[in-house]
């Protein structure tokens, strides 16, 4: 259930044809009232249901930031009720749509007990864990980039399978240096990592979390194990950003792996400009991607 997600299929399309497939009982348009649908998600999953709720935009669940946070998450401690609630979030920026349609909020989230936090890259990772969110007793956040749906493309197995959370992916090898990301900004350190290596010879291995809560402490301490250097990668904005975590926690239990200091690529503490120039060459991480990388190669 969600906004415009039955007759009109989603603002992204995401839910196209769900509504004849499965019927009115299964698809729901709510009205404009996050804290509305996110409630009412609990009180059927209360009674047994499953219940997934998109947010037009992830920004948007600021609206229902009481429910999720406080309602969603702590009822299992409360009283032992499981809430298997999954959100579906639209998330990230690079298609020019401004302060309120572009952020990347995962941390607030990462912050509260109680939920599990969702970011995949690829189309076989988010159907895989989609799957294993909807089984999950668990509430759920889902955040999915809204700028990959219509520029990545990948095989997805028709049958249904479940991938675990927690466990992360090597999307590229290397030697060298570690990034760690998740999101858009895996395609970002992909990206990067293939020109350091025709341009300098460096072997760069990227990790994909692809969960952040839980995270995939043992992958990542297992690539510094071979590359002694770490650059942690987000789209979000910096202060507070879920790449402090990481970084800390690297600092704090694999010390002795670095032979460099861990290092930070974020965007600007600042909102998410409208103008797609403004956003790529100033605000957006993407741009400080190649020198943060080569300063850490060359420590």
């Amino acid at each position: 259930m969600g906004q415009d997600i039955a007759e009109y299929g989603g603002v992204f399309k995401v839910t196209e044809g769900f509504l004849d497939r499965f019927g009115p009982q299964r698809v729901r348009n709510t009205p404009i009232i996050e804290s509305g649908a996110i409630g009412a998600a609990l009180g059927l999953a209360i009674e047994g249901l499953k219940p997934i709720v998109e947010m037009q935009y992830a920004d948007f669940i600021t609206c229902g930031f009481n429910q999720t946070v406080n309602n969603l998450a702590k009822t299992h401690y409360r009283w032992g009720q499981p809430v298997g609630v999954t959100i579906r979030a639209p998330f990230g920026g690079g298609v020019g749509a401004g302060p309120f349609h572009s952020q990347s909020m995962e941390a607030w989230f990462t912050h509260v007990p109680g939920l599990k936090v969702v970011v995949p890259s690829t189309p076989r990772d988010a159907k895989g864990l989609l799957m294993t969110a909807l089984d999950d007793p668990n509430p759920v956040l889902f955040f999915e980039h809204k700028k990959l749906y219509r520029s990545l493309k990948g095989d997805v197995p028709d049958a249904r399978y479940k991938l675990p959370l927690g466990e992360a992916r090597i999307a590229r090898e290397g030697t060298d240096a570690t990034i760690v990301t998740y999101g858009l900004g895996v395609q970002w350190a992909r990206e990067e990592a293939q020109h350091q290596a025709e341009a300098n010879g460096a072997s760069v291995e990227v990790i994909d979390l692809r969960t952040l809560v839980p995270w995939d402490r043992a992958a990542v301490r297992q690539s510094l194990a071979d590359t002694h250097r770490l650059l942690v990668l987000h789209e979000a904005t910096r202060t507070g950003g879920f790449g402090a975590e990481l970084t800390a926690s690297v600092a704090e239990e694999f010390f002795t792996l670095l032979d460099a200091p861990p290092a930070r690529v974020a965007a600007d503490d600042l909102p998410v400009p409208f103008s797609r120039s403004l956003e790529k060459d100033i605000f957006s991480a993407q741009n400080k991607l190649r020198p943060a990388l080569e300063q850490l190669l060359a420590f």
